[in-house]
């Protein structure tokens, strides 16, 4: 995992050809649980357990507010991501938080 700001718990990664930062912040938190259809931690986790295609899309786009990348947010629809590299982009915007070395 590359660290852009380690102390705000921001990730590089790369993602439809560019290198982008994720962050998860309050508001991208919240939007996140808007997204999902959720309230609180515990529901957010249960949730994630069996993502859907959708909870993916939400939950990275919200990743990318957090970090600035609000142009790709806009258009994930209409990008060339995998579903796996989305995955392991999410995973890893969240293992940042808890400190977590990739």
């Amino acid at each position: 995992m590359r660290m852009a700001n380690g102390a705000r718990g921001e990730v590089l990664v790369e993602l439809d050809g560019a290198p982008r930062r994720l962050c998860l912040t309050l508001g991208a938190l919240a939007e996140i649980e808007t997204a999902l259809a959720v309230s609180g931690v515990e529901g957010l986790v249960e949730r994630l357990r069996r993502p859907t295609a959708r909870d993916l899309m939400g939950v990275l786009a919200a990743l990318l507010n957090g970090g600035g990348e609000h142009e790709l947010a806009g258009r994930l629809d209409r990008a060339s991501i995998a579903p796996q590299v989305a995955a392991e982009a999410v995973a890893q915007a969240f293992a940042a938080v808890g400190g977590g070395e990739g």
